[in-house]
């Protein structure tokens, strides 16, 4: 032992290209699905086409395993194209909101509040007071202008939270001073 003390003092201090690199990656839920991509179709490619390995350790973080250098550098620009999108405005919670709407479904209406934003559902259960089995049964169409309140994002899914109901409501906003008795 002191005789490699004496020869090798520290490790490297510089890492050579052809060694392999293991990194940790953190994927928010709602963007999971556009990392993985429909049939895990975008892993799959991304393996295939820099030779990383990708291994899921739980719901958000993975660990990407690289060949060497160059490999990790292509990989990274990949994941980074996946992940990034336009700068997404930031929306309050508990603010009402225009949206317009852009399908109609059986479930429900999708939904977009900005442009080049993907389009969120709004349930039936969320469109209005009385129970409705179809949207149009209640009078809406592509195109039209709704308002809605914004109530955060699923913490299992990361889908947009939206209601129409709870604006249809009685309003009970009295104001109440109860520090001048």
């Amino acid at each position: 032992m002191n005789i490699m003390c004496s020869t090798i003092r520290q490790p490297r201090a510089s890492k050579k290209d052809n060694w392999p690199i293991s990194e940790k990656l953190t994927v928010p839920a709602h963007k999971r699905l556009r990392f993985i991509g429909l049939g895990g179709y975008n892993i799959k490619k991304l393996m295939a086409d820099t030779g990383v390995q990708l291994s899921q350790i739980d719901e958000e973080n993975y660990t990407v395993f690289a060949p060497n250098h160059t490999a990790w550098e292509e990989a990274k620009e990949v994941i980074e194209n996946l992940l990034s999108e336009e700068k997404d405005p930031v929306l309050e919670f508990g603010a009402i909101y225009t949206a317009k709407i852009v399908e109609i479904r059986e479930t429900g209406v999708m939904v977009t509040l900005y442009p080049n934003m993907q389009p969120a559902l709004v349930h039936n259960s969320q469109l209005d007071q009385r129970k409705i089995n179809h949207p149009s049964s209640i009078g809406l169409d592509v195109g039209m202008e709704i308002t809605l309140k914004y109530f955060g994002r699923d913490p299992v899914n990361g889908r947009m939270r939206l209601s129409r109901k709870v604006l249809q409501s009685i309003n009970t906003s009295v104001v109440q001073n109860l520090g001048d008795k």
